[in-house]
């Protein structure tokens, strides 16, 4: 065979290839879910009326918004709700120096002067079947006595989805119509000592930077030897391993434990992250990390280790969903080097900081639409 015709064989074998890849990732891109008008509201108690929630656009009116993503979470939930709202009523007081203790840092102390500006426990029902909102909203309903006597600007809402998007699909959900100067998206099964949320806000206030950008993210990676990931199955430790190998073949390597539902983020972080987000299930954190560190300059992400422990009724299927989970990272990576999905700039005018770096900068509101 002569060598023009090698030649044109094998450049139509490479097009047939870049095509079929094209193909493959368009039909494995997830598609946008169009909002419900039902979506744009929450309740509170069983017995309100839907009122419209607020946009990530909006300026902040609260220090701190918990968004938790719940997907059948009727038998789990209370534990978790429980824990959060004991600790957004009466967080833990740093002992002064004058009664033996070590004085309080200047994070801890700039954490409780954010607590004191008040709290919402924004609760995404991701399409449930169990009754997960109404169980949710009892929930809001026996805390109220506790709230008003406390004397907390402290509120709980439910959202719920009318069709099941994901977790990454109810986080983003949720933290694009949070009010807080800082978000925290916290996982319903209460696998993560809520108390830690200390850890993570004075990890803040050392990790923005002078623009009011800042991520912290909870971890698990120093448990790796302990009992209880000891005694998981040995084909769910094989595939963690194998997934942290992954991520550092794509460009995910600075972070240890990248899947700890346990994330905080100032406003301005959440409002250039979240909105663009495409993965709307379990790999989404990792988008977000990505983004993250994609973004000139890069977002700052400090990893703080938090205390954790198995919880039983997780929803992750081993087997289908670590292929799910690669599929969709490979999705993400194809898509951003095709320029198919847009890294988000810092210079988008809807964002303006008004700061002096020592704290999260103001986020000074431009209208935009979600």
């Amino acid at each position: 065979m002569e060598l023009p015709v090698v030649l044109g064989v094998l450049a139509g074998l490479v097009a047939l290839g870049l095509i079929t890849l094209h193909f493959l990732l368009v039909l494995f891109t997830p598609p946008r879910i169009p909002t419900h008008p039902s979506e744009r509201e929450y309740t509170t108690l069983t017995s309100s009326s839907p009122l419209a929630l607020p946009r990530l656009t909006d300026p902040h009116s609260l220090g701190l918004s918990i968004v938790v993503p719940a997907y059948n979470e009727v038998e789990r939930l209370q534990l978790m709700l429980d824990e959060a709202m004991e600790y957004l009523l009466d967080p833990p007081s740093p002992s002064p120096a004058s009664e033996g203790g070590q004085p309080a840092s200047q994070g801890i102390r700039w954490a409780r002067k954010v607590l004191e500006e008040g709290s919402e426990v924004l609760l995404v029902d991701d399409g449930s079947s169990d009754g997960t909102a109404e169980k949710a909203r009892e929930l809001a309903e026996m805390w109220e006595d506790r709230v008003e006597k406390a004397g907390r600007k402290v509120e709980i809402r439910v959202v719920r989805l009318v069709k099941n998007r994901g977790k990454g699909g109810a986080v983003q959900h949720g933290v694009c119509h949070s009010r807080g100067r800082l978000i925290l998206f916290a996982d319903a099964d209460g696998a993560s000592r809520f108390a830690d949320l200390d850890l993570l806000l004075e990890s803040m206030d050392r990790t923005v930077d002078n623009e009011g950008q800042g991520m912290v993210v909870g971890s698990r990676a120093h448990l790796v030897s302990s009992e209880a990931v000891v005694k998981r199955s040995k084909l769910r430790n094989l595939l963690m391993h194998g997934f942290h190998l992954f991520l550092r073949t794509l460009g995910v390597g600075g972070i240890r434990d990248t899947q700890c539902g346990f994330k905080l983020f100032t406003r301005p972080t959440a409002l250039l992250l979240f909105p663009p987000l495409h993965l709307p299930r379990w790999s989404f954190d990792v988008e977000l990390l990505l983004l993250a560190s994609l973004i000139s300059p890069a977002i700052p992400v400090s990893e703080i280790p938090i205390a954790w422990h198995e919880v039983n009724g997780s929803k992750i299927r081993l087997g289908w969903d670590s292929i799910g989970m690669a599929r969709d990272l490979l999705v993400l990576r194809g898509n951003l080097a095709l320029g198919r999905w847009k890294v988000p700039k810092r210079e988008v005018g809807a964002v303006k900081l008004n700061g002096n770096g020592n704290g999260v900068g103001k986020l000074v509101h431009q209208e935009a639409e979600k």
